[in-house]
């Protein structure tokens, strides 16, 4: 148990630190108007968390999943960051923005997770 929690914190400190840096990167690239930052890691976090839950599972894997799927996608992914993104948006009054964001997050999060699905599966047909 003890040694569980410990790779959950070392997969968490991990992952929090990659969005540390993708929130740092993409604003330099793409400006500060709209969160590109906590849009990738979502979609990016889902696309890896469906590759992952495939190649776990196809090679018997699943002892990594506390430190892969909890500990790093769970430090990496920042769903109440997007919350909070998609509220400040619309208490600004950009609605169709508020929108747009969260529809798009959603439905690229879902088709990236069930593409990585699909590209892990290519490997194990």
């Amino acid at each position: 148990m003890i040694q569980t929690l410990l790779t959950v914190a070392l997969g968490g400190a991990l992952g929090a630190s990659g969005r540390y840096l993708v929130n740092v990167g993409l604003p330099r690239l793409f400006g500060h108007g709209f969160p590109f930052a906590t849009m990738f890691v979502n979609i990016a976090g889902s696309f890896a968390m469906g590759l992952i839950v495939v190649v776990l599972a196809h090679k018997s894997g699943t002892r990594f999943a506390p430190f892969l799927m909890t500990g790093i996608l769970g430090g990496f992914t920042t769903f109440s960051a997007f919350s909070l993104d998609a509220a400040k948006l619309y208490e600004a009054g950009q609605l169709g923005t508020a929108a747009g964001y969260v529809i798009g997050t959603v439905v690229l999060a879902l088709a990236a997770l069930f593409a990585g699905m699909a590209f892990a599966r290519g490997f194990f047909a």
